[in-house]
């Protein structure tokens, strides 16, 4: 395998080209991490990994294309996520299996958020968050191909479009995004077309 040293820390607006770096990827594993306090407010400070496939209208083809805790595996287990997790701390704190070979050719990107659960009703943002990251890794070998962190104390924002993968020939790319807003996950799903009520 080349060398993949220097792509595997991107800088926000970066993108790394995952099968030009490693020509055997045929699966990921998309780890999403972070540190935050148990509570604030008096309420838990859950934060949630979720991932949506896109189609070429920049719109999931359906609701079930939206994988979170409520919907953990999508078009026959070729998407799986391992659930949600409840604490923050160091390490992976919640994980995403994606088969890029059998994916569908109508689904152009992937993208991962991380948005704070009920964050408006519990007055929460990402201001109590700290080294939060998302990194990609080849399943069969466990070599990390990506990684993208967040800079800490988005105080204002209480929602976040990570990154996204997307289709680069036969292959696929990354991108860092780190595109910070509000409205939660319900605000992202609405935008990328799920019929979905507010969480």
């Amino acid at each position: 395998m080349t060398n993949n040293k220097l792509w595997r820390e991107l800088l926000q607006g970066q993108e790394v080209n995952l099968h030009e770096v490693d020509p055997t990827l045929h699966r990921v594993r998309v780890c999403i991490g972070w540190e935050a306090p148990e509570e604030s407010q008096g309420f838990p400070v859950d934060l949630d990994g979720s991932c949506f496939l896109i189609g070429r209208n920049d719109r999931v083809r359906h609701d079930t294309d939206f994988v979170f805790y409520n919907n953990l595996e999508t078009d026959g287990g070729l998407v799986k996520h391992y659930g949600d997790t409840l604490e923050g701390g160091e390490g992976d704190r919640e994980m995403i299996d994606i088969d890029l070979e059998g994916l569908h050719f109508d689904i152009e990107k992937v993208i991962f958020t991380v948005t704070i659960h009920n964050a408006e009703e519990r007055q929460q943002n990402f201001g109590l968050v700290k080294n939060a990251y998302i990194r990609i890794l080849n399943i069969e070998t466990k070599e990390e191909l990506a990684r993208f962190s967040l800079s800490d104390g988005a105080a204002s924002d209480n929602a976040y479009i990570f990154g996204e993968m997307s289709r680069e020939g036969m292959g696929w790319k990354f991108k860092a995004l780190g595109q910070g807003g509000n409205g939660g996950l319900y605000q992202i799903a609405h935008d990328f077309g799920v019929n979905v009520a507010p969480m």
